[in-house]
């Protein structure tokens, strides 16, 4: 294993030990939207906090995989930009 490639590893141990496969994944969608909060939750839980017109709105789930999945489905077919629903 290359020294960065091990590097890269721990660093997303770090992160998310129980789910490495997901930082890259988690990486991207803070390159996207960038006005998300998304960290530890406290508890054994993982959050992001999405800005909305009038507000915030908090996502709660156990796995980072979770997390990430409800976001992108949240911002699946809108414009990109959680909490912005179809009109």
């Amino acid at each position: 294993m290359s020294g960065f490639r091990a590097r890269l590893t721990a660093r997303a141990l770090g992160i998310a030990p129980d789910e490495p496969d997901q930082v890259p994944r988690l990486s991207r969608f803070r390159e996207e939207h960038p006005d998300v909060i998304i960290g530890d939750g406290w508890f054994g839980t993982w959050q992001a906090r999405v800005p909305e017109p009038a507000g915030e709105t908090v996502i709660t789930r156990y796995t980072l995989r979770e997390l990430l999945d409800k976001l992108s489905e949240l911002t699946a077919g809108h414009d990109g930009r959680p909490g912005r629903g179809p009109n």
